[in-house]
């Protein structure tokens, strides 16, 4: 099943991301999470490279072993350590075992490495990964990353947004957004594609809190802005997990439920192989009649 066709069957799509476990012995556990995802009869999952591409290989098991369960993947591909024919070997072994769907991604420097250095006969961006997929004759369904309130490294706004066009006119067929928590940057990023007449899906990446220390990393990793209304939610319990983690839930609940009503195509959970937050929240919009089997 290829991602793009599940946006045309349907107007909300659920899909989660989760990251290879660092330890061996822990993935077991990540599946045992993943047996508590499938209830909620999720679209596709996703699965994260490390940093620099560190873990290929256990991501691509993963991608296997998801489709081997029952569950669509979608496998992240970056242009990190590879040369092109690296890169068409790597094809070659995905299609041969049928993963159909890549988040094509430039990604990011190997750890120790402040700033992303092309490999010999490599690829310095994504779209220029996307072109490569797409002038080698592969039909692997393409999604791309996209940035609400802009990439960390882009110059401006403007500039990231011609730079997301040309990855779908390379060949990327839906958008996958990075995390944001306020709704207004996502609304406006959507019309500003449609303006530069980029009409593929732009689904939301929305972040699940469970702790408040998170806050500020989230916000130094991904560039993004913590809105006053999340700060207020949390501060004054921010010594007591178990209440931020409920304050998340209501913050996530009522951000999903704002998107979904709006005409965003479905959700993209980043779960942080944990359950029990996306669980509440998406029991929470189906009690507002939002359900993403319908």
């Amino acid at each position: 099943m290829k991602i793009l066709e599940l946006f045309k069957r349907k107007s909300k799509v659920l899909s989660f991301e989760l990251f290879p476990p660092k330890r061996d012995g822990d993935l077991e556990e990540l599946f045992k999470t993943i047996e508590q995802l499938k209830k909620l009869n999720p679209d596709y999952v996703s699965i994260t490279y490390g940093a620099g591409g560190s873990s290929r290989d256990t991501t691509y098991g993963i991608a296997v072993r998801l489709k081997e369960t029952g569950l669509l993947p979608l496998m992240h591909f970056t242009c990190v350590g590879h040369s092109r024919a690296e890169i068409k070997k790597l094809l070659d072994q995905l299609k041969t075992t049928g993963i159909e769907n890549l988040l094509a991604l430039r990604g990011d420097p190997p750890k120790g490495q402040t700033s992303f250095v092309p490999a010999p006969d490599g690829f310095r961006y994504a779209n220029e990964l996307v072109q490569f997929i797409r002038g080698e004759g592969y039909d692997f369904c393409i999604g791309v990353a996209g940035y609400p309130e802009g990439h960390s490294e882009a110059v401006d706004k403007e500039l990231d947004l011609i730079n997301l066009k040309r990855k779908i006119d390379a060949g990327g067929q839906f958008v996958v957004t990075q995390l944001f928590f306020d709704n207004q940057d996502y609304f406006q990023f959507v019309d500003k594609l449609r303006k530069l007449n980029v009409l593929t899906p732009v689904q939301p990446g929305i972040w699940l809190l469970t702790d408040y220390g998170q806050l500020e990393k989230i916000g130094s990793l991904s560039g993004g802005k913590i809105p006053q209304g999340l700060k207020d939610l949390v501060e004054p319990i921010k010594e007591d997990r178990e209440k931020v983690t409920l304050a998340g839930i209501e913050y996530a609940t009522r951000q999903c439920e704002e998107l979904l009503r709006r005409g965003a195509p479905g959700i993209h959970f980043y779960v942080m192989n944990k359950s029990r937050s996306v669980q509440a929240v998406v029991e929470n919009l189906r009690a507002k009649g939002l359900d993403f089997n319908g």
